[in-house]
């Protein structure tokens, strides 16, 4: 087995809201958020904060960015997803989602969001 129980169903998840989005987009863009149910919203929101931690600061860029890369462990990437499509960061803006590595380093101000 390549992928843990955990892992499997951590990343279903992420892609149902990420696809449950994608069917928002249209309506948004006609009648914008706030056409959106309670429920519409939540999904926006969190999909919005995965696409943000999708993001990370790579090694490579760092001479061009100044910014230093990260290695983030897959233990801490599906915690840091389950987090998200579970609700327990709700109450965090998008933006602290940007360009960091794991969910201990979303308390450090980034003056690139």
């Amino acid at each position: 087995n390549i992928i843990g129980e955990e892992h499997y169903k951590v990343s279903t998840e992420v892609l149902s809201i990420l696809q449950r989005y994608k069917q928002l987009q249209s309506k948004i863009s006609t009648q914008g958020t706030h056409a959106l149910s309670e429920e519409e919203r939540l999904i926006v929101s969190r999909a919005r904060k995965v696409q943000k931690f999708l993001t990370q600061p790579f090694f490579m860029s760092e001479a061009f960015t100044g910014k230093p890369g990260v290695f983030v462990n897959l233990i801490d990437t599906i915690k840091g997803f389950n987090a998200i499509v579970s609700g327990e960061m709700d109450n965090l803006p998008e933006t602290m989602f940007y360009m960091k590595g794991s969910l201990d380093s979303l308390g450090k101000p980034d003056s690139t969001c």
